[in-house]
């Protein structure tokens, strides 16, 4: 699902207008989503967290599981306004103490996202954000990780959308919720 759906709400011109794209970066061919403008404009960004903060408040979300990096931008304001935890999913090698890890395909390769044990109940009520979903990748693996601890992923959230790349495929049966569905 996207924002724009039954008709456009006035804040997504000014969300979608605020993301730089940057052609050929970080290689030939990319069109690289920055959404460090974004940060830089205070109503676009305030835009950007109310709509979630809307959608997901009556939604009984006991967890919101930020992908790093930029989840970490978004999910904790999110957390806050509406009562949630924050958990931070990172890769490999950045929480001390016991983690839980998921491992996932990337283009060449494969890497692993981990979150503390313990941080997430069964039970819990989840959210997964992030700032983007190309192939859906780390989207996946996040899901995959929470429902091994027995959390209930209700949605992943993304500012951006790729649709070309169609990320969305892979997230099973799980709801996408995006703001800006990039052309």
């Amino acid at each position: 699902m996207m924002a724009s759906e039954g008709g456009e709400d006035h804040r997504l011109p000014r969300i979608a207008s605020a993301i730089r794209v940057i052609p050929d970066f970080p290689k030939p061919g990319i069109m690289f989503q920055d959404i460090t403008t974004l940060l830089l404009d205070p109503k676009a960004f305030r835009d950007t967290i109310d709509m979630f903060v809307e959608r997901y408040r009556d939604q009984e979300i006991t967890i919101i599981a930020g992908v790093e990096a930029r989840g970490f931008i978004f999910g904790p304001p999110i957390a806050l306004a509406i009562g949630a935890k924050f958990v931070p999913m990172r890769k490999p090698k950045k929480l001390p103490g016991e983690v839980i890890s998921e491992e996932y395909s990337l283009e060449y390769g494969t890497d692993r996202m981990e979150m503390h044990v313990g941080a997430v109940q069964p039970g819990d009520r989840a959210l997964v954000i992030d700032d983007l979903i190309a192939t859906g990748g780390t989207l996946s693996a996040a899901i995959r990780l929470l429902e091994r601890v027995g959390a209930e992923v209700v949605e992943c959230a993304c500012v951006i959308e790729l649709p070309e790349l169609k990320g969305r495929e892979r997230l099973g049966g799980t709801p996408l919720f995006v703001l800006v569905k990039a052309a």
